[in-house]
């Protein structure tokens, strides 16, 4: 006879998935119907949302404000106060802009998320190659799946970070595939890409690569907006893999729920060099944040992993293990 035997640990953490299995099936009826308002409307939203999240709930404001002073050292005090202010009207509008997916129509969406250079990704089509395309958190980065709209054939795609909550995560899968993007976990990438690669399937996939890596996938630091910044290079590592031909999205607002994303060629002068794209990516995102820095994800503790941690974790012999895997 087998006794089973509940585990206080195990109930509990049972309790608190069924509990945000609960809260989906509340907000999500109403993030839905506060989605069908005009987007003019859920503008005003954001504007009330604004003091809230700045003024009083004070969201992050230690981050925000020591990567702003670290990363424009040149800029005076009331300089980047008046860009934190603006990342906060920003962000409330992002949320919003991100909740009106939800219902938005196909048409209204196509003229508020423009793409230039599509017949670049066309031909590369055409030649048989694949497509990686390098973007930040920078505009509103969940309109970019949008792109199937305006591309003729093949797969769309990017990838991402999978939601411990269920249902959560069902939700945004969801509302990145609207527009018939596919969503790949960040595990699953390479076998995705490859399998596409084998079966002949043309795809462009579009990869975040701004996000603070752990230590133990740090292969190269880079000089980005005056800090020694550890970085992805899987994107790199996928893209010479399979051969991909490589654009910078390069997202500009150009008025309140209007972006337009110009894709630009990253391509070496001469020979490839090791590391190239992730080099140059950061360089392009560098430009695009000094040009308009508000829509930049300044929230995100970006530098919270030094070099001389790294260093201390890991010896000069385990870094070069670490190397050799690329």
């Amino acid at each position: 006879m087998v006794t089973i035997r509940s585990c206080r640990k195990c109930s509990k953490y049972n309790n608190f998935s069924i509990c945000r299995n609960m809260l989906y099936y509340i907000v999500y009826p109403f993030w839905y119907l506060v989605s069908l308002l005009p987007l003019g409307m859920l503008y005003a939203v954001s504007d009330a949302l604004y003091p809230l999240v700045y003024h009083i709930g004070r969201y992050r404001r230690k981050i925000v404000r020591k990567n702003l002073t670290l990363s424009f050292p040149e800029r005076g005090l009331s300089e980047i106060i008046r860009i934190e202010k603006a990342y906060y009207r920003w962000f409330c509008d992002y949320i919003v802009e991100s909740l009106k997916m939800l219902s938005m129509p196909k048409d209204e969406m196509m003229r508020r998320m423009q793409f230039e250079g599509c017949e670049q990704i066309e031909a590369c089509f055409d030649e048989g190659h694949p497509v990686s395309v390098y973007l930040g958190h920078y505009c509103n980065w969940e309109w970019i799946t949008s792109l199937p709209l305006h591309v003729r054939h093949g797969i769309c795609a990017q990838i991402y970070h999978p939601i411990e909550n269920k249902k959560f995560d069902e939700l945004f899968l969801k509302l990145r595939g609207r527009f018939g993007a596919v969503s790949i976990a960040k595990d699953d990438t390479l076998r995705a890409v490859l399998t596409w690669k084998r079966d002949k399937k043309m795809n462009v996939i579009g990869y975040i690569a701004d996000q603070v890596p752990g230590l133990a996938n740090v292969h190269l630091w880079v000089d980005f907006l005056h800090h020694d910044t550890p970085v992805f290079s899987g994107a790199e590592k996928i893209t010479v893999k399979t051969h991909a031909d490589v654009f910078y999205a390069d997202i500009v607002r150009t008025r309140r729920g209007y972006y337009r994303c110009t894709f630009r060629p990253m391509k070496p002068e001469g020979e490839y060099q090791e590391f190239f794209y992730t080099k140059e990516y950061f360089r392009l995102l560098e430009q695009s944040i000094q040009k308009v820095p508000q829509y930049w994800l300044w929230s995100h503790n970006r530098w919270k992993r030094t070099r001389e941690q790294f260093n201390r974790d890991y010896n000069p012999e385990e870094q070069a293990k670490m190397l050799a895997h690329l």
